[in-house]
């Protein structure tokens, strides 16, 4: 007990000298009667002290990470949520401006052709041979086998079966699609036939054939076609925009002549579509086809042209320009020899210096 005692009074005695010596030197500053003995101890304990620190530096850096290491994670998965979510609004923010665009063109196309429509967007496309793709709209919209479907650019294709809520569309690119066709400022017509996007060639970006009737008709590329219409207006309404002829192929004296046709239709990014439910009262004819691209400028070519020298008459400022004689003039013509022959000296006449001689170019 005795024991007990006396290490507690030498503690607090301790404890007494240390909080003093803290507060005197505190208070005390850069002035503090214990700064010697500070710098004292700074230089016997710091190299123990900096020693001891860095053995123990990266386990309490380890211990640290240890027991953060759960916090950073849910706040890495937070912050990694939050890009998502960003990105995803900014995503449909981008798909949203674009549908926009993309529904506004095409009202100005059926209000230019007078198809009254049901927009749609795509929502699927077929995985079988057919190429067909899959809208949002059925026949409690009024949708109907065998009505036409068209984007804001031309031609998509045919509804060919309708559920409830949604319709399978066979794009116009399909083989065993067939449409009447007519072209631009013009009465021939024929038929446009889907080639099938999968079986082209690299490079071909002509996935429809048109077979005019009327081989002996003129065909160039870059005439362009619309819809002819069918019977009753089903399944294809007149006046759609298909395409432009990319190529000729050569007549072989049959009875019809063949192109290939590059769709106004981009049938790899097709989003929203129109079903038109109800035909124009008259035929729009070429009324919905964009406008023709003005041509490229060609430069016209300039050509140089040596003018044939004359003299001004008798060196006159203002005078008329007079032609220079030619080969086998006669010398003794005065005002047809201003200058100098061979050895000869100019003319003089009165009143007029020979150095103010001037000849002009043209």
């Amino acid at each position: 007990m005795k024991d007990t005692r006396r290490t507690r009074w030498v503690l607090g005695v301790l404890l007494a000298v240390a909080l003093t010596m803290i507060t005197v030197d505190y208070r005390g500053g850069q002035r503090s009667p214990l700064a010697g003995l500070r710098a004292l101890g700074a230089a016997v304990f710091g190299p123990v002290e900096r020693a001891s620190a860095s053995v123990v530096r990266p386990v309490g850096n380890t211990v640290d990470a240890i027991t953060d290491a759960p916090g950073e994670r849910r706040r890495a998965d937070r912050l990694e949520r939050e890009n998502q979510r960003l990105r995803e609004q900014l995503r449909a923010g981008r798909l949203d401006a674009s549908r926009y665009e993309q529904l506004h063109r095409l009202l100005g196309s059926a209000g230019i052709g007078g198809y009254k429509i049901v927009a749609a967007q795509v929502i699927s496309a077929g995985q079988g041979f057919e190429e067909t793709v899959t809208i949002d709209v059925g026949s409690r919209d009024g949708v109907r086998r065998d009505m036409t479907v068209m984007s804001a650019d031309g031609l998509v294709g045919r509804v060919t079966r309708v559920g409830p809520a949604t319709s399978t569309v066979l794009l116009a690119t399909d083989v065993t699609s067939s449409v009447g066709a007519r072209l631009e400022d013009s009465r021939e017509i024929g038929i446009v036939q889907g080639r099938g996007r999968r079986g082209l060639s690299a490079g071909d970006d002509a996935p429809l054939k048109f077979q005019m009737l009327n081989a002996n008709a003129p065909l160039r590329p870059g005439q362009r076609l619309v819809t002819l219409g069918s019977q009753g207006e089903r399944p294809y309404v007149p006046g759609v925009p298909i395409g432009t002829v990319e190529r000729i192929d050569k007549p072989e004296g049959g009875l019809t002549r063949t192109a290939y046709v590059r769709p106004f239709v981009r049938f790899s990014s097709l989003d929203v579509v129109a079903v038109v439910v109800a035909p124009p009262k008259t035929d729009p004819r070429d009324a919905v086809l964009p406008p023709k691209p003005k041509p490229t400028p060609t430069p016209t070519p300039t050509s140089t042209s040596t003018a044939t020298p004359f003299a001004t008459r008798g060196g006159t400022p203002g005078g008329t320009p007079t032609p220079l004689a030619s080969p086998g003039a006669d010398p003794t013509d005065a005002e047809s020899t201003p200058g100098r022959r061979g050895g000869e000296e100019p003319s003089r006449r009165p009143g007029v210096d020979p150095s103010a001689t001037t000849t002009s170019e043209g």
